[in-house]
């Protein structure tokens, strides 16, 4: 009796979880099982979780410890959006619009003249010095503690204007997935960015998960002062102090990390380097590359982008067996729902 009541309450829990199952118009068992839900089957996907699996097989030959699984992403074009123009430039030019009335120099003045004007060919055609000019006068001047309130007030308002997002909401949500997979398998999350570090650290936490103290990127100088009342405070000055993109990268996370990742992904020549120095530690280690290849979820570019141009890290990528995630064809949904 004891047999058949056991066979009997069993097959009534089980009939539960089916009608249940059922009803949500879901599958338990692979809600749970799948670590990327957002990600579509196929060996980009398998790629990422076998490489998961074999670094924490205690006792494999490709068992990295818990302390060594650093994974480090690039910002613009792997955790958000990049097109048409990098946001932290779209901040900065609205910056400039609005300190421009205490500047009637800026008139007449390269690239000022060209984004008073809304003549994007023109501040393009300033190239990196003139973006990075633009980047470093809009904050210049403000403490530290203005400047990330600025941030934080710009996101609260400003919207992508082909999507009708929040920019803080151009994420990716498969990429969020990645990190939280990562993370629950023992892994640190770091960006490594070309972006300003100080504008990524306003909005990194809430967006990704990854506190201020795991983000590198591209810093200007920090003046020290006693401001009112004796009270220390950081002001921000015109000049930069350290660009962490390119061959800036591997620097950047020898500096402020110091340890080799282990995982790496990014969508640029920009991290071409980043992804070789984690290639090149010894051990297992793997290296990602976004491909924007959706124009009608997002945007279609590469080679011939002015903007996040994959060209050199492609031909690597192809050349060394690194993963490459195609957008269209890989990811199910780009952004998350809308809060």
């Amino acid at each position: 009796m004891d047999w058949f009541r056991q066979t009997i309450s069993r097959r009534v829990l089980l009939s539960a979880t089916i009608a249940l199952g059922l009803a949500g118009n879901i599958h338990p068992a692979s809600a749970q099982t799948d670590p990327l839900p957002s990600w579509n089957d196929g060996t980009v996907k398998s790629s990422i979780i076998d490489f998961v699996a074999r670094v924490k097989k205690e006792g494999g030959t490709d068992f990295v410890k818990p302390e060594e699984r650093l994974a480090t992403f690039d910002n613009d074009g792997t955790l958000w959006s990049e097109q048409p123009f990098y946001y932290q430039g779209v901040f900065a030019l609205d910056q400039i619009k609005a300190l421009a009335p205490s500047h009637p120099e800026w008139k007449t003045t390269q690239p000022f003249q060209s984004v008073l004007e809304g003549d994007m060919a023109g501040v393009m055609k300033s190239g990196e010095k003139g973006l990075t000019e633009i980047i470093a006068v809009s904050a210049s001047g403000m403490s530290t503690d203005q400047f990330n309130k600025t941030v934080a007030d710009w996101f609260a308002t400003a919207r992508e204007p082909r999507f009708k997002r929040p920019y803080g909401e151009m994420i990716f949500q498969p990429m969020l997935e990645l990190l939280t997979y990562l993370r629950s398998n023992g892994f640190q999350t770091y960006i490594v960015s070309g972006g300003g570090v100080e504008f990524m650290r306003v909005y990194a936490e809430k967006a990704y998960g990854i506190p201020p103290q795991q983000v590198v990127g591209s810093s200007g100088v920090v003046k020290f002062e006693l401001g009112t009342e004796g009270k220390p405070v950081l002001i921000k000055q015109p000049k930069i102090e350290f660009v962490d993109d390119g061959p800036g990268k591997p620097v950047g996370i020898n500096r402020f990390i110091g340890r080799q990742p282990i995982f790496a992904f990014g969508n640029s020549d920009g991290d071409l380097q980043m992804l070789q120095y984690a290639a090149a530690r010894k051990g297992a280690s793997f290296q990602g590359l976004v491909h924007h290849t959706d124009a009608e979820r997002e945007w279609a570019y590469d080679r011939a982008s002015k903007v996040g141009t994959l060209d050199k890290a492609l031909d690597a990528a192809t050349a060394n067996g690194w993963t490459v995630v195609d957008m269209k064809r890989d990811w199910k949904v780009i952004f998350p729902p809308l809060k």
